[in-house]
């Protein structure tokens, strides 16, 4: 796990991730494991059943994470990490 510091974090997504929990590695799983989608000009990495159900395979349990979305600027900067488990608005654009 890299150091907090290492995530180009805006300080809003740094105050979102204290104020919900959201630890660093949590948002390191997210960015490596998670479904990449964009939407309304962002990035939106997306870890859900999917993604924890083939992690498994792997070894990683992942389950704990499950949920979480990451939204990243195009220049990777992050903007904000929430929990939704509802993934309806993040289909894919045709």
């Amino acid at each position: 796990m890299s150091p907090f510091n290492a995530l180009p974090l805006t300080h809003h997504a740094r105050a979102r991730m204290d104020g919900r929990r959201i630890p660093a590695e949590a948002v390191e799983m997210v960015l490596q494991f998670g479904r990449l989608v964009w939407a309304r000009g962002a990035q939106i990495h997306a870890l859900g059943r999917k993604e924890v159900q083939q992690a498994s395979h792997w070894g990683l349990d992942l389950r704990p994470y499950a949920g979480l979305q990451v939204v990243c600027a195009p220049s990777g900067d992050i903007l904000t990490v929430y929990r939704n488990h509802d993934f309806k608005r993040l289909r894919r654009a045709a």
